[in-house]
């Protein structure tokens, strides 16, 4: 099912996952400044407008794991759906050091209007998917650019994401460096955002979660799309089942 703001794929699996993809999109909606937030094409192809990859990765899983899965379907520039209402880098001005034209001189009723519109009714399918069942566990997929302007390179291929709930982040990371990946154990970024996605969804519930973050270039393509979801599909589930959560 599409609606203007999300993606829901497969409502009616029985499992226990519930896929997720916050950026999965580039899509700016024509009632924000007319489809265009004065960004050059290349931009809106970047890491700062979505996260490359993401999407392909998320339906792979979804597929391997018999798992329901939902995606934005909005540019993270727009209004981002893993920060918190109150979040400062919820409607960004700058982002890896492009200026966002139509986003420069948003007021508070823009914000809200982009709120409305888009982040909170992802937000309340999020909510209703998670509800389905009492064991419900979250995995949510993102991705990561090689390396941010005047920063080093991140060596990293997968990152492995979390805040006080490490019960499946643990094993998770474990599991990857077993198969010989280079493995960012809360990086490249801590996973923590106070009302952030898995925040609100997951940790607020006590349901188990990790959050994934892959290098970008290693999923830019469907080939690699498809690669990581195979090799992570299975994995995921095993460290489910070892864990007994």
């Amino acid at each position: 099912m599409t609606v203007e703001y999300f993606t829901t794929l497969e409502p009616q699996k029985p499992s226990r996952w519930l896929i997720t993809s916050d950026h999965a999109s580039n899509h700016v909606p024509e009632w924000v400044n007319g489809g265009d937030l004065g960004l050059p094409a290349a931009d809106m192809e970047r890491h700062i407008a979505y996260d490359i990859g993401a999407a392909g990765v998320t339906h792979g899983l979804a597929t391997a794991l018999g798992a329901t899965a939902i995606l934005s379907n909005f540019s993270r520039l727009v209004i981002d759906p893993n920060r918190g209402e109150r979040d400062p880098t919820l409607l960004m001005r700058l982002s890896d050091g492009t200026i966002i034209p139509a986003n420069h001189h948003a007021d508070a009723a823009e914000k809200e209007r982009r709120l409305d519109r888009l982040h909170r009714p992802y937000h309340a399918a999020l909510a209703d998917l998670a509800a389905r069942r009492d064991d419900t566990v979250i995995c949510s997929v993102h991705s990561f650019t090689p390396q941010m302007r005047g920063r080093p390179p991140r060596p990293w291929e997968i990152g492995v994401l979390y805040a006080d709930d490490d019960r499946l982040a643990r094993p998770l990371i474990a599991a990857c460096e077993a198969m010989g990946w280079c493995v960012g154990d809360n990086a490249p970024y801590v996973g923590y955002f106070p009302d952030d996605a898995i925040d609100r969804h997951a940790t607020a519930h006590n349901r188990p979660n990790v959050l994934i973050e892959l290098r970008n270039d290693l999923i830019a393509d469907a080939a690699g799309q498809a690669l990581w979801a195979g090799r992570l599909a299975p994995i995921l589930d095993k460290v489910l089942a070892d864990t007994g959560l």
